[in-house]
């Protein structure tokens, strides 16, 4: 009953002669008080033209370089609770003639295949869809009875940003065929300043279609509820603080005579105590009240006893999230060019491991002491911990998907989506030569 109620619902949008009026009244975009979204009027800023301009991170010849270059499906790193980010833009779908639905879907299916063994957050920013480049709704009934239960098993939460009337009655209609437990995951969000309680919104390629359609709602509200904006102003630190602090002022005030973090030391003894043998260890996530609860404690200088609370994704989130607020990442905007094109030279000149050991040896000799102290730390845990991989299924390459994010990032968001790979691709060389780039 509700296929056919839902075929009924795609003839009704689909043609002018429709019967049933109220249905077809249904915006896809609210044009009533702004104007409709060209689909191909992307926006002109200097990061939406590198991020236009890189197309794809796939070769020409890929089979999904058409779907990859339109860059509708992204990665984008980690939320704030250690889960991986998927982002799909409806604005970047070019019309339904332009675009292959099924294999938008295949190569939506191989992005999260990559991820779907770890607790991952998907977002979905609606604005952009029109009758011009709306998929079937057949096509999205079909796509949800593709996803099986690998792919929603971990999906901890769908974000749909700027709901319309259309897409929350489209999830009305397809609430017979959505599992309760799958509906409890959805989340409407009106504005992106409320995503700032999932994911920094300045770490995510949010097209400039959707900034600016956000800015408009935001300036047509009364002042008395507009609502804050999406980078709140940076306050100064507390006294205490562990989180959001540059290495340099940690190192001066928690941290070893080696310049050890608290944080870092807390996490990694646990974890080299109970958490080696634990099987997706870094890939859960942990309660979200808990995360923020060990985070003020540590902030407010308060003693964080991992062996009390006895929970070893805890610790595990906790690590990831330290990295990841870093003000600069662990290993510096300052090499951020030299590992991203780490790859080039060794694969035109086919360099042996000793001589890329030698290049990243040197590479890391740059790096503050403090930096080059946490780094060895951290790499040398992580090697024991795939030491483990076949107990706890996080290998080199696992591992480097983890935390290539949490180690490097570009000064934009742009550069950062695009050099994903390569920066994964130097994290996990580095866990392979550890012990040749460590000797000293």
């Amino acid at each position: 009953m509700s296929s056919d109620l839902l075929v009924d619902l795609q003839d009704d949008l689909g043609g002018d002669d429709s019967p049933s009026a109220a249905l077809d009244q249904l915006k896809l975009v609210q044009d009533k008080q702004w104007p409709p979204d060209d689909p191909f009027s992307m926006s002109k800023s200097a990061s939406d033209i590198k991020s236009l301009d890189d197309k794809s991170h796939l070769s020409w010849d890929d089979p999904f370089y058409d779907i990859a270059r339109h860059q509708i499906v992204e990665v984008a790193g980690d939320d704030n609770f250690g889960r991986k980010v998927i982002v799909f833009n409806a604005c970047r779908m070019p019309p339904q003639h332009q675009l292959d639905h099924h294999k938008l879907l295949m190569y939506l299916k191989q992005t999260l295949d990559k991820y779907v063994e770890s607790d991952y957050t998907l977002i979905y920013f609606h604005h952009g869809l029109t009758r011009e480049n709306k998929p079937s709704l057949s096509w999205l009934r079909d796509a949800y009875r593709e996803f099986d239960r690998k792919y929603k098993k971990n999906i901890k939460a769908l974000y749909i940003v700027h709901p319309t009337m259309f897409i929350r009655t489209i999830l009305i209609l397809f609430k017979p065929i959505i599992s309760f437990k799958f509906g409890q995951k959805i989340n409407y969000v009106n504005y992106l300043s409320e995503l700032e309680e999932v994911v920094k919104c300045d770490q995510l390629v949010i097209p400039n279609r959707v900034r600016e359609y956000d800015d408009k709602i935001r300036l047509s509200l009364k002042p008395s509820v507009v609502p804050g904006p999406i980078s709140p102003p940076l306050s100064p630190p507390l006294p205490f603080q562990q989180f959001g602090v540059p290495l340099s002022t940690l190192r001066h005030m928690a941290a070893d005579s080696e310049g050890i973090p608290l944080v870092m030391r807390d996490t990694i003894g646990y974890l080299q105590e109970n958490g080696l043998q634990i099987e997706g260890i870094f890939r859960r996530s942990a309660n979200v009240s808990l995360v923020k609860d060990i985070k003020q404690k540590y902030n407010s200088g308060e003693e964080v006893n991992f062996t009390q609370l006895d929970n070893v994704h805890l610790a595990a989130v906790i690590l990831k999230m330290f990295l990841r607020e870093l003000p600069e990442p662990l290993l510096t905007y300052q090499l951020y060019n030299d590992i991203v094109n780490f790859h080039i030279p060794c694969v035109l000149l086919d360099v042996d491991t000793e001589s890329q050991a030698e290049r990243i040896r040197n590479m890391l000799m740059s790096l503050p002491e403090e930096n080059y102290a946490s780094l060895r730390f951290l790499i040398q845990f992580l090697a024991q911990v795939s030491a483990e991989s076949e107990v706890n299924k996080m290998t080199n390459a696992n591992l480097a998907v983890v935390f290539g994010p949490n180690l490097l990032w570009g000064q934009d968001a742009s550069m950062t989506l695009s050099a994903i790979g390569p920066i994964n691709n130097f994290t996990r060389i580095l866990l392979d030569l550890h012990q040749e780039v460590f000797a000293q």
